[in-house]
C-alpha cells in the first residue's frame, strides 16, 4: 500500500505593500547602499588622488558608474535574473536547481559562484564597517582622537563586527524592524545631498550620456587606464545579494522599489563629482590622506550624522550579507555541496535561520581580514573581485537556463556575450589588483571551493560503491524477527535514515544492522529517505507499507530551505498512519504526559569509512578521507536532521568496495 500526504505548510507569498516595501530596502540593498561611500573614493586613489583628475576624467568616471549600475543591476538582475526564479527564490543555487538536468558540468560554474559569494560574505563587514568608522576622520575633534595610526579605527571596527556577529544567535526579526526606515532614511539623505551638490555644478549631468565612458578608458588623464573597472564595478557589488534575497520579499517588492534606490544612488555619486571638480584646485586636499568625497563634500554640522548614519547603513549590509551567508549554506548543504551542519530557526519569519559554525567561521575571517588589511583602501582591492567571479557563474547558469529551459535561444546569446564580455573585463581589471590585496579573494574563494568538490566528488564515490537491496525480499526475514519473543524488543519503532529516493530499495549496511549486527527487534521498521526537491518551501512524503503493519518505507520530499526535522514529521506520518489504520496502535504506559498510542522511537544512524587496501584509486581515498574528517569536524549529522535530542544509535560500518574476484582464498597448511 502507497500512501502519499503532505506535511503542514504555513508559509505565506508576499505581496506588495508598503511594510514590505520597508522591509526590502532594509534587507535587499545594504550591500549596494553603502557603496558611495568607496567608489569614488576609490577611483581617485586609482588615479593619483585629487590633484591628478580633470573635468573630462570625472564625468566619464560617473558615466561608467552610472551605466554599470544600469546594464549589470537594472538590466542583468532586475528585468532578466529575477524571471528565472525558483518559485520564488534566487540566488546561484537556486539557478542551479532549474538547470543541474541539463548538464552534469553546470556543477562547477554553481560551486564556483557559490564559493565566492561566501568569500564576499566575509569580506563585506570587514570592508563597509572600516569605511564607516573611518568617516570619523572627517571630523576634526574625531581625527584628533583617532589618532595618527589606524589602531583605533581597528579596534571600533573589530568591537562593532564582533558585537554584530554575537547578536546573530538571537534571530534578527526584531533589529529587521529598525532596518527598513534606516535605510529609508540612508538613501533620501544621499539623494537630497547629491542634489545640494549636482545644482551647484549641473554639468555633471552630462555623465548620463554613455559616449563619455568610453572616451574615459582611452583617455590620457585615465592613469589606471581600464583597471579603473576594477573601481568602478564596486558600485554593483550588491547586485548578486539583491538576487539572492528575493526570495525574502517578492521579486514585485524588488520592483517597486529599485528605481527610487537606483535614483538616490545615481544622484549621490553625481554629487560627489560636482564636489571633486569643485575642490580639484584645492591644495589644502592633496595631502590628506585616505580621502573620501563621500563624507568630505558635507557640511561640517552633518558629518557626524552622515557617519553616524553610515556606520548604521554598513552593519545593516553586513547583516544582510551574513542572513544571506547562512541561506547560501543551507542551500549547499541540501543540494549535497557542503557537510550537513547545525541550522537554527530564532523566528518564524521566512529565511531568518542562523548556522552557529558558519556564524564563528565569518567571524573570525572578518576579524582577520581587519587585521590583516588594516584600511577601507586596501580591503578594496581584494572585494570586488569575488563579486565579479560570482556574476560570471550566474551568467553562464543564466544564459542555459534561458536557451534549454525557456527556449529564448536569442536572448540567451545575448546574455552570455554582452553581460560575459562585460564582467570579463571587470574581471580581468579587478585582477590588477591581485597584489594589492585580490589574492585574499582568491585563496577564500579557492578553499570553500575545495571544500565544495572534495564533499560532492565524496559523496559520488558514497553512492557509486554503496550496494542497495530490494526490501521486498527480506519482509519473510523482518516478519520472523519481529514476532521471535525470545529475542529482547528494542524499542516500538526503529528509523534508519538513508539517502535513495527509490522506495522499492534499501542500503544494504541498513538491513545487515538489523539481521546480522546484533539482531534489533522492533514493533515497526522505519526506512525513511530525504529528498531534496527543486522547489523550496515544499512538504510532503510517501509512505509505503509493502503490505504489512511493521514495514514503513517513507520518503520525504522536502524543498531546498526546508529544515530536515525528521523526528518532528514522523510523529505527524505515524499519527497520520494509526488514523488510517495502517499501524496498529502502541500501548506507551508509562510517560510524565499520560498514557500514549505512540511508543518509543530509536533513530540509528550508520557511519561509513575507508578500509585499507580498497580498489579506490590514491585521489578517491584521499578525497573520501578528507570528507569524513571534515564531517567528524562539522559535527553530528544527527543534529542536521533534528534528532539531537532523540534516542540514537550510531554504527560505524565499512565502505563496501566489492571483494568478489578481486578476494583470494588461503588453504590451510597441514
Amino acid at each position: 500500500m502507497i500512501k502519499m500526504n503532505t506535511v503542514k505548510d504555513n508559509s505565506k507569498k508576499s505581496k506588495v505593500s508598503f511594510g514590505l516595501f520597508l522591509v526590502t530596502i532594509g534587507i535587499v540593498y545594504g550591500d549596494i547602499g553603502t557603496s558611495p561611500m568607496y567608489v569614488m573614493k576609490s577611483i581617485l586613489e586609482g588615479n593619483g588622488g585629487i590633484s591628478q583628475v580633470d573635468e573630462g576624467f570625472i564625468i566619464g568616471a560617473l558615466s561608467l558608474v552610472i551605466w554599470t549600475i544600469t546594464l549589470l543591476t537594472t538590466f542583468k538582475y532586475v528585468l532578466i535574473a529575477m524571471k528565472a526564479d525558483n518559485h520564488g527564490e534566487g540566488g546561484i543555487f537556486s539557478l542551479y536547481s532549474l538547470v543541474k538536468n541539463c548538464g552534469k558540468w553546470l556543477i562547477f560554474p554553481a560551486m564556483l559562484g557559490g564559493a565566492a559569494l561566501l568569500a564576499d560574505g566575509v569580506l563585506t563587514p570587514a570592508v563597509t564597517v572600516t569605511t564607516a568608522v573611518e568617516g570619523l576622520r572627517s571630523i576634526e575633534v574625531m581625527d584628533r582622537l583617532l589618532g595618527g595610526g589606524q589602531g583605533t579605527v581597528v579596534l571600533i571596527t573589530l568591537l562593532i563586527i564582533s558585537a554584530l556577529f554575537f547578536v546573530q544567535r538571537a534571530g534578527t526579526s526584531k533589529i529587521g524592524r529598525a532596518f527598513g526606515p534606516v535605510m529609508l532614511t540612508w538613501f533620501s539623505f544621499l539623494g537630497v545631498v547629491g542634489v545640494m551638490k549636482i545644482a551647484a555644478l549641473p554639468m555633471v549631468l552630462r555623465a548620463f550620456n554613455p559616449l563619455y565612458a568610453v572616451r574615459v578608458l582611452l583617455s590620457p588623464a585615465n592613469k589606471a587606464g581600464f583597471m579603473i573597472l576594477g573601481s568602478v564595478f564596486l558600485a554593483t557589488t550588491g547586485a548578486e545579494a539583491l538576487y539572492s534575497d528575493m526570495g525574502h520579499v517578492g521579486r514585485e517588492n524588488i520592483y517597486f522599489s529599485w528605481p527610487l534606490v537606483k535614483l538616490c544612488l545615481i544622484l549621490n555619486y553625481l554629487g560627489q563629482g560636482a564636489w571633486i571638480l569643485m575642490n580639484r584646485s584645492n591644495a589644502a586636499l592633496f595631502a590628506v590622506e585616505d580621502l573620501n568625497p563621500f563624507f568630505l563634500m558635507l557640511p561640517g554640522v552633518l558629518r557626524p550624522f552622515a557617519v553616524i548614519l553610515g556606520a548604521a547603513a554598513a552593519i545593516i549590509a553586513s547583516q544582510a550579507l551574513i542572513t544571506g551567508s547562512y541561506t547560501l549554506v543551507s542551500e549547499a548543504i541540501l543540494l549535497d555541496l557542503l557537510p550537513h551542519l547545525e541550522i537554527r530557526y530564532p523566528a518564524d519569519t521566512k529565511g531568518q535561520l542562523y548556522i552557529p559554525k558558519v556564524n564563528s567561521i565569518l567571524w573570525i575571517g572578518c576579524c582577520l581580514v581587519v587585521l590583516y588589511f588594516r584600511s577601507g583602501a586596501r580591503m578594496e582591492s581584494a572585494y570586488g573581485l569575488a563579486i565579479t567571479v560570482t556574476m560570471l557563474m550566474t551568467t553562464v547558469l543564466l544564459s542555459v537556463y534561458l536557451f534549454k529551459r525557456r527556449n529564448r535561444k536569442l536572448l540567451a546569446g545575448l546574455v552570455l556575450v554582452a553581460f560575459g564580455a562585460i564582467e570579463a573585463v571587470f574581471f580581468l581589471s579587478s585582477l590588477g589588483k591581485f597584489m594589492h590585496g585580490g589574492y585574499v579573494t582568491v585563496i577564500l574563494t579557492l578553499l570553500l571551493l575545495w571544500l565544495m568538490i572534495v564533499w560532492h566528488r565524496g559523496t559520488q564515490l558514497e553512492h557509486k560503491y554503496s550496494t542497495r537491496l530490494k526490501l521486498r525480499d527480506y519482509i519473510p526475514k523482518l516478519e520472523s524477527l519481529n514476532k521471535d519473543e525470545s529475542v529482547p524488543l528494542l524499542c516500538n519503532n526503529l528509523v534508519y535514515l538513508g539517502n535513495n529516493s527509490d522506495t522499492e530499495y534499501v542500503d544494504r549496511d541498513i538491513l545487515y544492522s538489523i539481521l546480522d549486527k546484533d539482531p534489533k527487534r522492533a514493533q515497526a521498521y522505519w526506512f525513511v529517505s530525504v529528498n531534496v526537491l527543486n522547489e523550496p518551501d515544499t512538504r510532503e512524503y510517501r509512505v509505503d507499507t509493502f503490505g504489512t503493519d511493521f514495514i514503513f518505507r517513507v520518503r520525504l520530499d522536502l524543498g531546498f530551505k526546508c529544515s530536515p526535522r525528521v523526528n518532528v514529521y514522523l510523529r505527524q506520518i505515524v499519527q497520520d498512519l494509526q488514523q488510517s489504520g495502517d499501524l496498529p496502535t502502541q500501548d506507551k504506559k508509562y510517560s510524565i504526559y499520560g498514557k500514549s498510542t505512540v511508543g518509543t522511537f530509536k533513530f540509528c544512524m550508520l557511519r561509513k569509512s575507508v578500509t585499507p587496501k580498497t580498489e579506490l584509486s590514491a585521489l578517491d581515498e584521499l578525497l573520501l578521507n578528507t570528507k569524513y574528517l571534515i564531517r567528524r569536524l562539522a559535527g553530528s549529522k544527527a543534529q542536521w536532521y533534528g534528532l539531537d535530542t532523540s534516542s540514537l544509535i550510531v554504527e560505524n560500518v565499512p565502505l563496501i568496495t566489492g571483494t568478489g574476484s578481486s578476494t583470494r582464498r588461503i588453504r590451510r597448511v597441514e
